[in-house]
């Protein structure tokens, strides 16, 4: 699945839900049939067992925000989660709308729960980038890794995706940048480009928390294969990540304009050229300004140009006819044409 011999020129992008879900199992459900019909290949979800992830005073902490669903940490993120129970549902879905179950295991019991459910990818959350025992944990199941960079130096990025390496052939490192939301100004997209050099064994791309979709098609150009983008049904909707996230109509843009990049980049044939529908109708031909006597030398100042339902020798290509030699008297207002002319 990753490798730039496996991608090639094809993009792979996945719609991240994370718990834009609201902790409901229809409302899940609906962002695998919208994302799906908007064009991702990959739906992913987070998987967290909180008990075990938080310690007991972190669970317990108050949590006064206005994006908070309890008033401790622990039960605000416990309103948020899918219980284990639907993760089996949402794969089927996912079959079903023909595009990839993913999630994040943010713990060993999470992704144990995900190795028993089957799901097709995983993914290496920016905060356990260097998080050395999960991430070999994770590599030895076997299935395709994506992981994301947020926040993280060059030796931390190596001992990560080189441990995933030795146990695993198909893995997606993602530039990303650790801000919700990041400004277009923060996005260093040129680190794409760095990765490339660094990792050329992986593919390469982009999860990023701009709230636009042009970083989409600009990393594609920099090289990136593997795209991540944040969804929503709703950005009005309360929580952190709704706001910079993209609704079905950004998504299906996301997509479309990522995919075009290929086919906007080859160069037109040189042959069509000047063959254009527009020239058809509405191109000069080169006409005499003035009288042309046979056997001058036409110069720029006998030339001109206007339109005529039939073309002739366009202006364009003035530059064939300077210099060249009238067979025959050519009155002014006439079109000109290749056979009244010799080279000089």
């Amino acid at each position: 699945m990753f490798g730039k011999e496996k991608l090639g020129d094809k993009a792979f992008i996945i719609a991240e839900v994370g718990q834009n879900h609201q902790g409901d199992l229809e409302v899940a459900r609906e962002y695998i049939r919208v994302f799906a019909s908007a064009g991702a290949d990959a739906i992913k979800f987070q998987t967290r067992n909180n008990r075990y992830l938080f310690s007991q005073d972190a669970y317990e902490a108050s949590y006064d925000s206005e994006n908070a669903f309890a008033d401790t940490y622990g039960e605000h993120r416990e309103k948020l989660e899918l219980k284990p129970e639907w993760l089996s549902i949402l794969k089927q879905d996912c079959a079903e709308h023909g595009v990839k179950f993913m999630s994040t295991p943010f713990d060993e019991p999470s992704l144990e729960l995900l190795e028993d459910i089957g799901v097709d990818l995983m993914k290496v959350a920016s905060f356990d980038l260097g998080n050395l025992p999960f991430i070999k944990r994770i590599a030895q199941k076997g299935k395709p890794v994506v992981i994301s960079i947020g926040g993280g130096k060059i030796d931390q990025i190596r001992a990560s995706v080189n441990l995933l390496l030795e146990h695993n052939s198909q893995v997606a490192v993602l530039h990303c940048v650790s801000e919700y939301p990041c400004e277009y100004d923060r996005l260093g997209l040129e680190n794409i480009e760095l990765l490339i050099k660094e990792f050329p064994q992986c593919a390469i791309g982009l999860s990023d928390h701009f709230n636009g979709t042009l970083s989409g098609p600009i990393a594609y150009m920099k090289g990136s294969r593997v795209f991540e983008k944040h969804v929503t049904l709703n950005r009005a909707w309360r929580g952190t990540d709704h706001s910079f996230a993209l609704e079905h109509e950004g998504f299906r843009k996301f997509v479309r304009d990522i995919h075009r990049v290929p086919a906007m980049m080859p160069r037109k044939a040189e042959e069509s050229l000047g063959q254009e529908r527009v020239f058809k109708k509405l191109g000069k031909s080169l006409v005499a300004y003035r009288d042309i006597k046979a056997g001058e030398a036409i110069d720029l100042e006998a030339l001109s140009g206007r339109i005529f339902r039939t073309q002739y020798i366009p202006v364009r290509e003035a530059n064939r006819v300077i210099g060249c030699v009238a067979k025959r008297d050519i009155a002014k207002g006439e079109a000109l044409q290749y056979s009244d002319i010799d080279a000089a």
